[in-house]
């Protein structure tokens, strides 16, 4: 059986398939991540759905600490193959076989700037991912807006990460709503509570879902069976 653990912000480790994986590792400067880069005894994955700093975070430096491959939209893949790791350049739409399991990569609506790249040539689309593992479809939404494209996943997704902490992303009203769309089974909330501007009470998230899904509130360091 895989896990995922949260690690604060929109950071996320998930074991399965023989392999370990982190989306968005910011935690160099994270006040609420439970642990640093160098906590991190092993990895395979690096996964990016962005390249804002609070999400590109560390992950350059972890994928070449460990040899991890770096997956993200192509002109951020680009980006860091420029520092020096080992990239799976991908894009919207489409899919890929791994070793461990599949990653799909989705619409997500939000800036593309890449932190760290003065000429402005690697900004790109940001993005979510439906990520495979042990059979079980993990959606990783990514910083984004409500979409219709959503619609698109019903059924299709059994745990579904999603922002709500409002004014950079989602809040509370439309991630639920994003949670009717999405049909998971069981919904984490992230991208709260980092910062002042996004401090949100993750209650008002599970009074607002209701019975669509089962909600589960991580603080950081806290795991969850896939």
């Amino acid at each position: 059986m895989g896990s995922l653990t949260f690690h604060g912000h929109s950071c996320f480790e998930l074991e399965g398939g023989g392999s370990r994986l982190i989306v968005d590792p910011f935690l160099t400067g994270n006040p609420l991540a439970d642990i640093s880069p160098t906590d991190i005894t092993s990895l395979d994955v690096v996964l990016l759905t962005h390249g804002h700093a609070d999400h590109l975070g560390d992950g350059i430096e972890i994928a070449k600490a460990h040899d991890a491959t770096v997956v993200a939209p192509f002109e951020l893949a680009q980006y860091c193959e420029t520092k020096g790791c080992t990239v799976h350049p991908m894009h919207i739409g489409g899919a890929h076989r791994f070793p461990w399991g599949t990653v799909k990569m989705v619409v997500a609506f939000h800036g593309g700037g890449v932190a760290g790249d003065d000429t402005g040539q690697y900004t790109t689309f940001p993005c979510g991912y439906v990520l495979t593992l042990d059979g079980t479809r993990v959606y990783h939404a990514g910083d984004t807006a409500l979409t219709l494209e959503m619609q698109l996943l019903a059924g299709q997704v059994d745990v579904m990460l999603v922002p709500i902490g409002d004014n950079f992303t989602m809040g509370v009203t439309d991630a639920a709503r994003a949670v009717e769309f999405v049909q998971p089974k069981v919904v984490i909330p992230m991208h709260w509570n980092t910062f002042d501007i996004i401090a949100v009470d993750p209650a008002e998230f599970t009074n607002a879902v209701g019975n669509a899904a089962d909600v589960v509130i991580l603080e950081p360091g806290q795991r969850h069976d896939l």
